[in-house]
């Protein structure tokens, strides 16, 4: 997908050749149409010059039905043709094929192209990428393309009459192109600063609300208000400096549309004079030339408007087309779980910095063991997750499956043979049961439900009512899950996971938002769900993990300890000392152990 603006166009453009064939056939027959009712007119003006007013419509019966005929049915035929080709294909088809693939596109972006953008703004680019693109073509084909036939076909006939007006002619479509030579760059790079600030204020709006109970709790509403409008002024800055050309365009264009008028209307009159022409031809020279003046005009507004259109499929493309970093290998396959053994080896992983996070780690998981990862926060524990998913790639050594390196296999098939729960859980807004079913759509209402009663989530479930009356499995949640607690969200990622039934699970913090009764419900759930499985569990809450078969202990991106529970206690290192903290006061380290 090409990332300067004309090239993502054509991209889109050639997967819908026929549609806009059309269109460009439709758009000139449209102006020839409109070239000959002025010369339909002439005709008639020369016909009642002629003084003989009885029996005038017998006497010129054929020509005037011929006449009828152009306007009522061709030109008639060619307007609905055009409405259809317009209405019912490139506006529901061709703009949504932008956005549709736009998206594609950008799904397909690694977690971190997530992480450094705000999602409003991701979402507006993808979907003015489509309107902007739709925009042009339709103006390019349906306006542009028309404006331009008939200026040739105003050249043509206008000459047919006298070649002066030809030459008049030819110089007002010369100094026109000039003038928006001069003018269009202008116009396209200052659209597209257009664009982009006002994607920025965009994105900025949906973190505010996004966000809504952070900004008010922490944030003065007045603080808030000062940064948009700050952003706001910026975005008024580049909107004045852009409009500001707009209006040297039309001013230059009122002055050089009024002297040819005025010169080529003098130019009729003297050859009237001078018998060349009759008063018919003058009248067709007029309604020509008025009719072009005004279409010049409009051509100039829609070569704004087309060039803003280009400066937003810029802005969009920029965002869209950027490079896809973590793609399948070419030769990917579909990853194969037997055992579930999985193996980090000399794992080095750093965010793009210079040091830190993960180096060289070294670490083995036999097929159906359990293993706890603890540490400190930062020292690499839920990278280590979003490694073995391939959320990011290594840096340098391997991580393999099975004996199936992950970068060799497909992601789709990786991340299906993993469950994982996070501790910030997000839900889709959507309803309980397609976020439930999210990771095994095929399964029914029954599977689904023992899946929430395993993870103690169904007598909620049963509770629950939207604002639209959609109660039960029915009933949304809210964007990202915001309507249900942080506890009974964590419930139906569990359920979720739980119906997965995925041979390799991953526990990141996954009953932290849990009160100490349901959690010590569910685990039993948990430890149910583990049973066959390759379980890797990360806790900061050391008690929930430490009747694993092992734990590895991990500080500044290195692991520094291995063993059970016991063995680490006794050998009296980091893990002693977290647990030590923990357990002092709140904990009953035996009961725990």
């Amino acid at each position: 997908m090409p990332s300067d603006a004309v090239g993502f166009l054509l991209y889109f453009v050639s997967q819908a050749r026929g549609v806009f064939l059309a269109m460009l056939i439709l758009g000139g027959l449209t102006a020839l149409i409109e070239a000959a009712l002025y010369v339909f007119v002439g005709d008639l003006v020369d016909l009642m010059q002629q003084g003989e007013r009885e029996g005038f419509f017998l006497r010129h019966a054929g020509l005037l039905l011929l006449m009828a005929a152009a306007v009522l049915v061709f030109r008639s035929l060619v307007a609905v043709l055009t409405a259809l080709v317009e209405e019912q294909a490139v506006v529901p088809g061709f703009f949504n094929l932008v956005r549709l693939q736009s998206h594609d596109r950008i799904m397909r972006q690694s977690l971190g192209y997530f992480q450094d953008e705000f999602a409003g703004r991701i979402s507006q680019k993808v979907w003015q990428a489509g309107q902007a693109a739709g925009d042009f073509m339709v103006s390019l084909l349906q306006v542009i393309w028309y404006i331009v036939v008939f200026a040739l076909s105003t050249l043509t006939l206008l000459g047919g009459l006298d070649g002066s007006f030809a030459l008049l002619i030819a110089l007002w479509l010369g100094f026109f192109a000039l003038t928006a030579r001069f003018f269009v760059p202008k116009i396209r790079a200052r659209a597209r600063a257009v664009s982009h600030a006002g994607s920025g204020i965009t994105g900025r709006l949906v973190d505010t609300y996004s966000n809504i109970q952070t900004v008010k709790l922490f944030g003065d509403l007045g603080r808030e208000e000062e940064g948009l409008k700050a952003g706001y002024l910026g975005f008024l800055g580049t909107l004045r400096t852009f409009t500001r050309t707009l209006t040297g365009v039309r001013a230059a264009m009122s002055v050089l549309s009024g002297l040819m008028i005025v010169s080529i209307a003098a130019m009729a009159i003297q050859s009237w004079q001078g018998g060349r022409i009759s008063a018919g031809d003058v009248a067709v020279v007029m309604g020509l030339v008025l009719r072009l003046n005004i279409l010049l005009n409009r051509l100039m507004g829609q070569m704004n408007g087309l060039f803003r259109a280009l400066g937003t499929l810029q802005d969009s493309a920029d965002m869209i087309t950027r490079k896809v970093t973590l793609t399948d290998h070419r030769e990917a396959v579909p990853l194969r779980v037997g055992a579930g053994r999985i193996e980090f080896r000399n794992a080095s992983f750093h965010y793009g910095r210079d040091d830190g996070v993960l180096e060289n780690l070294s670490l083995t998981i036999e097929p159906g063991e359990r293993v706890g990862i603890v540490g400190r926060s930062g020292a690499g524990k839920s990278t280590l997750a979003n490694l073995l998913l391939r959320f990011f790639d290594l840096e340098s050594g391997g991580i393999l499956v099975d004996g199936q390196d992950i970068s060799r296999v497909t992601q789709t098939s990786l991340r299906a043979a993993v469950g994982m729960v996070t501790q910030d859980t997000s839900l889709l807004h959507r309803s309980i049961r397609e976020n439930i079913v999210y990771g095994r759509p095929e399964a029914d209402d029954a599977a689904i439900r023992a899946a929430a009663v395993r993870a103690h989530a169904d007598g909620f479930i049963q509770a629950l009512e939207d604002k639209r009356g959609r109660k039960g499995y029915d009933a949304f949640v809210g964007e990202r899950g915001v309507k249900l607690s942080g506890g009974q969200r964590q419930r139906i990622a569990i359920a979720r996971v739980l119906l997965k039934d995925a041979p390799i699970l991953v526990l990141d913090e996954a009953t932290s938002a849990l009160d100490s009764e349901i959690e010590a419900a569910i685990q039993e759930s948990l430890s149910e769900l583990m049973e066959g499985k390759t379980v890797i569990a990360i806790a900061h809450r050391l008690s929930t993990i430490a009747a694993m078969d092992r734990l590895v202990v991990m500080d500044e991106g290195r692991i520094v300890e291995e063993g059970t529970h016991k063995e680490l206690i006794a050998r009296g290192g980091l893990y002693a000392d977290l647990w030590k903290r923990q357990s002092g006061g709140f904990i009953a380290a035996g009961r725990a152990a």
